[in-house]
């Protein structure tokens, strides 16, 4: 029997809704790379979940494509990045954004997040000798991170405060924004995010989508040309009507929060019954990914019926391991994981 698989959000195709609703319009003769009636239906949409009329809306089909091209067209050669260790342009990317001729300023982080304080300390330490040195101008977040935890409206703010006071711009990676403003901790809304930062990715492949992801953009020097980094990096897609579609039936009524909010419940069940069960956790999450922390041998049980990630070896008898749920994932399923940590 195939084992259960918890390795990440995407393992399934797509919600029925999303499939449908293609399938519904698969004869419609339309425009392509984005000048489809979908894609302009979609990116309005966009516009009034997040109540600005003035975000220029882009739609690619994955998240690294998203973030290399929001660098590529914000940054000049000499500028960089300032970010996570965790981030996901730092570890999973394959150098993407180095590839774009940008260096990644890493920040170590315990929780996947940065400090106000720590964007401040690596750019006055770039200060020291120029023109010798690159000059930080865009900080990368990741909301929610890639240890499932997520920033608050204070945080945020702060975050901002700082990207203003020196000029940089303020780049949300949102492939998991779904759970994080579904999470039970949250307390910022997708409007107030916008309205704090110049660009933001919405994720849709880890939340129910086939494939694509949403940029919005609210600064005018980054959206200047942005197609024509779409299409010189292969993002400009000639059937983009198959993003409009998803996203467009993702926000006329509320589907891309209810897909996340199911994901949430079944990492929270998951959660709640390790805890009881006497296991602890590597960090704290409140979205749809969780660390606990098993004895070596009972992963090993664990594994028999199960697939996730080995995450982070705690010390020679335990280990921990990444639990994802996604939109589609059954109770049932949850209900077995836990019954082997009886």
């Amino acid at each position: 029997m195939k084992k259960y698989s918890f390795k990440n959000d995407y393992s399934e195709g797509a919600h029925p809704r999303i499939l449908e609703a293609l399938m519904q319009n698969n004869f419609q003769q339309e425009e392509g790379y984005s000048n489809d009636d979908f894609c302009k239906k979609a990116a309005d949409a966009i516009r009034k979940e997040i109540k600005n009329n003035f975000s220029e809306i882009f739609f690619v089909s994955g998240g690294t494509q998203a973030n290399l091209i929001v660098m590529a067209a914000a940054l000049k050669p000499f500028e960089s990045v300032i970010a996570a260790n965790s981030g996901h342009i730092s570890l999973h990317e394959a150098g993407a954004i180095e590839a774009t001729g940008h260096k990644i300023n890493i920040i170590e982080s315990d929780d996947g997040k940065i400090k106000a304080t720590e964007i401040e300390e690596i750019v006055l330490q770039h200060q020291d000798d120029p023109p010798h040195m690159v000059v930080p101008k865009l900080v990368y977040i990741s909301q929610s991170t890639e240890l499932g935890t997520i920033y608050s409206k204070s945080e945020v703010d702060e975050i901002s405060k700082t990207c203003k006071k020196y000029n940089l711009y303020l780049y949300v990676d949102g492939a998991r924004l779904g759970v994080a403003l579904t999470s039970s901790k949250n307390d910022l809304s997708i409007e107030y995010l916008l309205a704090r930062c110049d660009a933001i990715c919405i994720g849709g492949a880890k939340n129910g989508a086939l494939l694509g992801e949403a940029i919005v953009v609210n600064n005018k020097e980054i959206s200047e040309y942005f197609k024509n980094h779409m299409k010189q990096r292969g993002a400009l897609m000639g059937k983009s009507r198959i993003f409009g579609i998803q996203f467009l039936e993702f926000f006329k009524d509320g589907l891309y929060y209810e897909t996340a909010k199911h994901a949430n419940k079944m990492a929270e069940k998951l959660k709640n019954g390790i805890e009881k069960a006497g296991f602890g956790f590597l960090t704290e999450s409140y979205t749809n990914q969780i660390f606990p922390i098993f004895p070596k041998e009972m992963i090993k049980t664990l594994e028999e019926n199960f697939e996730f990630y080995h995450w982070k070896e705690v010390d020679k008898e335990n280990l921990a391991i990444r639990l994802v749920t996604s939109w589609a994932t059954k109770e049932e399923k949850v209900d077995k994981f836990l019954s082997y940590l009886d």
